[in-house]
């Protein structure tokens, strides 16, 4: 006599049968949802820093949090936030994140995401502790993965069910490599003083400099490591796999005013990226 998974299988049939239509159906239902699928948010929480914030994707040197990847409004973004509205017309959106914010400043902005009850929080940061004033200066791996585990901490503890996306840093380096050749690039790099750990002297070919640009590339790597690793000790907690780091964005892709954040097609690119490698990749087209 057979045993293992076809007579069970029988008796579930058996079972299905014997109930109401509409009870059946129900189970039927129930069955066809896919393991792996999360429940379309209600409140939406981004934390993270300019990119988040939009910062120079719509006028000069502002926020334009409507051009946000994760939670904007322009359509031409299609941020995460329209994708899943799609799903659930009352979904709530807030951005708090924060213009040169690193990550000492994520675990306020955790706080804040718990205040608000978000059951969903993107987390795009490290960028401006990749890109500082000089190489010294730059967050230590350490210290990184301290602040970035105490906000971690802190969504786990206030909003245990909260789905949380992290994307990876862009490589800062592949800024450089697209820009070096562009005249006015080179001068809003130099003028504002824009991310001179990887962008000062950007046309040298010395071996310091060179030197200089893959210790800080190595150091952006490192602080995706952090990213990936915190991550995955939470079970609702989605690594984006380095999409953003790996994409091979364009010069046409960031502001043409400090060649530095992304501009709204970049935030529509970063929108895609992210989008696919999250929890309801399928939940939305584009």
């Amino acid at each position: 006599m057979p045993r293992g998974p076809v007579p069970r299988l029988r008796r579930s049939l058996l079972f299905l049968l014997a109930l109401p239509a509409t009870v059946a159906s129900l189970v039927l239902g129930l069955l066809s949802v896919p393991a792996w699928a999360a429940p379309i948010p209600s409140r939406i929480a981004s934390l993270g820093d300019s990119i988040t914030r939009g910062f120079n994707a719509c006028g000069w040197y502002v926020d334009c949090p409507s051009r946000s990847w994760s939670t904007g409004s322009t359509t031409a973004v299609n941020s995460h936030y329209l994708r899943l509205r799609a799903q659930n017309a009352s979904l709530t959106a807030y951005n708090d994140a924060a213009t040169g914010a690193k990550v000492a400043a994520l675990n306020g902005q955790a706080q804040t995401a718990v205040s608000q009850g978000a059951d969903y929080v993107t987390i795009l940061i490290g960028a401006n502790d990749v890109c500082t004033d000089s190489e010294s200066s730059m967050t230590s791996v350490a210290d990184f993965e301290t602040r970035f585990r105490t906000a971690m901490t802190t969504l786990r503890n206030g909003l245990p069910d909260a789905r949380i996306f992290v994307a990876s840093i862009p490589d800062i380096k592949r800024l450089w490599q697209v820009g070096k050749d562009n005249g006015t690039a080179r001068t809003a790099w130099s003028v504002f003083g824009i991310c001179q750990s990887m962008l000062a002297n950007p046309t040298s070919t010395a071996a310091a400099d060179e030197a200089r640009r893959d210790r800080v590339r190595q150091r952006n790597i490192a602080f995706n490591g952090v990213l990936a690793e915190v991550c995955g000790e939470y079970a609702n907690c989605r690594f984006d796999g380095n999409a953003v780091f790996n994409y091979p964005f364009t010069l046409s892709h960031v502001s043409g005013w400090d060649y530095f954040h992304p501009n709204e097609s970049g935030q529509a690119i970063l929108a895609a990226e992210t989008y696919k490698a999250g929890f309801w990749a399928t939940a939305a087209k584009g």
